[in-house]
């Protein structure tokens, strides 16, 4: 993987800064204060990771299939092409940083930040938390950091910024664990039912091959109209969107991770028929596997 040219940046406003891949004049980080809706109140589809804190304000979150509240202070967190969109209950402020996988890989570095399947790719909790007030210090320290760093690029800027974001990645990850327990692997939540623990781990354990509703309400011992019922109301999502969430996150992971053919892909997640799995990809993320793999994958990162 080519490493990402730090010396190219771009100034717009004087609360927004950002570097630019100079290979293919996509953006590859940015920094950017926010004081109102205007950013965010369409539907966001964008190539990158974004980290997004509201200070202040509150409203509802529109994002894949769910709807949530939020209130001033919470951290939101959203992978590449994932659908968002804010409506402001009162004026909101904050702070953004968005990243592309170019200038900062959560897939390679997912041992050091647990993000990958905590704060992004994760389809059984809200992908937003709550800032606490040590948290917040924290991240004000690290968003003046990367304002006074991009304001005047010196020596080593990249891997500055990159050891900010980590932090701030690291300090997000943690208040996940706090605040959503299920949200780690490692870490069960006991008031989360157990057949919906089983779920969970049937889906992992047999997304590849078994891609109804049905298949898994079969699985667990339980009648589809039941399941779905649980699901909807722990998850706020169907049944189905779950499954097809899991075999999305897998599929963006081949595509990003390897050079393994469209076809090879859609065949190890149980399509025999390519052209299908390409319709069902596009449905779910809005653009087709070639476009996402050029736009955030395997082609790109080694151009």
């Amino acid at each position: 993987m080519q490493r990402f040219k730090k010396h190219y940046s771009d100034m717009y406003t004087q609360s927004t800064f950002t570097l630019v891949n100079p290979q293919n004049g996509n953006l590859a980080f940015k920094y950017l204060e926010f004081e109102d809706n205007s950013f965010f109140d369409h539907i966001q589809r964008n190539n990158y990771f974004a980290l997004i804190w509201v200070t202040d304000g509150d409203g509802k979150l529109k994002a894949d299939f769910s709807d949530y509240d939020f209130a001033a202070n919470s951290l939101f967190a959203f992978s590449p092409y994932q659908p968002y969109m804010f409506s402001a209950g009162s004026a909101i402020k904050g702070i953004a940083v968005y990243f592309h996988s170019d200038f900062f890989c959560i897939y390679k570095h997912h041992k050091e930040i647990s993000g990958n399947g905590l704060l992004y790719n994760n389809i059984y909790q809200p992908p937003f938390v709550a800032v606490d007030e040590s948290s917040a210090a924290t991240f004000r320290m690290l968003a003046d950091q990367i304002k006074t760093e991009m304001q005047k690029p010196e020596l080593a800027q990249h891997e500055l910024l990159v050891s900010y974001l980590k932090i701030f990645l690291i300090t997000a990850a943690r208040l996940k664990i706090q605040q959503q327990p299920t949200a780690a692997e490692s870490v069960k939540d006991d008031k989360e039912p157990f057949i919906l623990q089983k779920l969970k781990d049937a889906i992992e354990a047999n997304f590849k091959t078994k891609h109804s509703p049905a298949d898994y309400a079969e699985l667990l011992y339980i009648s589809p109209k039941a399941l779905a019922k649980m699901t909807r109301s722990h998850f706020n999502k169907t049944l189905s969107s779950l499954i097809n969430e899991r075999i999305i996150i897998e599929a963006k992971r081949e595509l990003y991770l390897t050079n393994k053919t469209v076809k090879e892909i859609a065949w190890e997640l149980g399509y025999e028929d390519e052209y299908y799995f390409s319709r069902f990809f596009k449905v779910n993320a809005d653009v087709s596997p070639q476009l996402y793999r050029e736009t955030v994958g395997f082609a790109r990162a080694t151009a």
